[in-house]
């Protein structure tokens, strides 16, 4: 079985949408012309070229293309035959596809030609919200937030090995200090050197069943319950938020049945509860409504973006914080279940976000 990889080109002129291979064009043109010499004239190539690559292409497929008899026309082997028949067969079909994928094409690359339009790649754990933000920025200015959608912890490291401009993760909203959240966080996170652009607030909480049948109520319930709950990867905010739960109620991590299987986001998660896998899930509240899944609030905790002080005034950065900062935005994040503005755009040192880093003056001694 031979495998198709498909390319494209850009230019300047507009020209007819086409998937073709240079082989078709050289199989039409020989078939056409009746000679390997007249058909590398029609195609402007040199003899030695259009054979050459004739021999290139019989050996990669493993198949003869042309009947090679001196002084007879040449002309195309049965396989040779074929294979222009499945292509005007797969261009007859997939005319509007190949059209519509052109037409994609051009509008992704226009934006690379519009001086006035910005992208920004943001690394972030799974958040709603972010799709919304996704576009407003797209329809409020020309920027295009390309987000990918990943465990707190990666998204920094992403951040911080250059692979995004800006990362998004989020934590309880009073992080202690010596939590699992400073010790997750912390060695990733340099004062000086990130900033924090303020974003949202948001409620964590139970996702579980219609009418609540089990009682679920608090973590605590689930453990005395046995209630088949679904986790988040390692890695993830939301296994760092729950993790620091536990902790605070005393509860070890195997109390909870199902403590090791894991869906990767929040409406994953949901869905395993919507279909009966899972009676509990730990996640925010727009996910559980749509799957129509009763909420339990829990705890309210703060969706950080961050980014490097080095690129606060890169254009991208100060367009999202335009967006961010928009009368519109605020109205669509109250729109939003379970969400809150916080400082929406503000741009905020990590210090007085998270409590972690106190730097004490040491007192001068008089010399004796």
């Amino acid at each position: 079985m031979h495998r198709l990889q498909l390319h494209y080109t850009l230019s300047r002129d507009a020209s007819p949408a086409k998937v073709r291979n240079p082989l078709i064009d050289l199989l039409v043109a020989v078939s056409n012309e009746g000679s390997i010499s007249a058909a590398a004239r029609a195609l402007a190539l040199s003899y030695r070229h259009v054979w050459g690559e004739l021999k290139r292409w019989e050996e990669t497929l493993g198949n003869e293309l042309l009947v090679w008899e001196k002084g007879q026309p040449a002309r195309l082997t049965p396989f040779g035959a074929k294979l222009l028949w499945a292509e005007r067969q797969a261009q007859a079909r997939l005319e509007p596809q190949i059209e519509a994928l052109r037409s994609a094409l051009e509008r992704a690359f226009a934006v690379a030609f519009d001086p006035q339009a910005h992208v920004a790649t943001l690394f972030a754990s799974h958040d709603d919200a972010l799709s919304a933000l996704r576009a407003q920025a797209r329809e409020l200015l020309p920027l295009h937030l390309d987000i990918r959608f990943c465990g707190s912890v990666d998204a920094i490291r992403g951040l911080n090995e250059g692979r995004c401009v800006m990362a998004g993760f989020h934590t309880l909203q009073h992080p202690a200090p010596g939590s699992l959240a400073e010790r997750t966080y912390k060695p990733l996170l340099k004062p000086g050197l990130h900033k924090i652009i303020g974003f949202a607030q948001r409620m964590q909480g139970l996702m579980v069943a219609p009418g609540n049948p089990l009682g679920l109520h608090t973590l605590h319930d689930v453990a005395q319950r046995k209630a088949r709950f679904v986790n988040r990867p390692l890695g993830t905010g939301t296994r760092v938020v729950l993790d620091e739960l536990l902790a605070q109620c005393g509860l070890p991590s195997h109390a909870i049945v199902g403590y090791e299987t894991t869906e990767p986001s929040h409406t994953a998660a949901a869905h395993a509860v919507g279909g009966a896998d899972a009676d509990v899930a730990l996640g925010i509240a727009v996910a559980a409504e749509a799957q129509g899944l009763e909420f339990v609030p829990l705890v309210k905790e703060n969706y950080h973006l961050v980014c490097l002080k080095s690129a606060l005034d890169e254009p991208a950065i100060t367009a999202l914080r335009e967006v961010l900062q928009s009368a519109s935005w605020a109205d669509t994040l109250r729109g939003l279940t379970g969400y809150t503005p916080n400082r929406s755009g503000e741009v905020l040192s990590l210090r007085s976000v998270l409590p972690w880093w106190s730097f004490t003056r040491k007192k001068r001694h008089s010399a004796p």
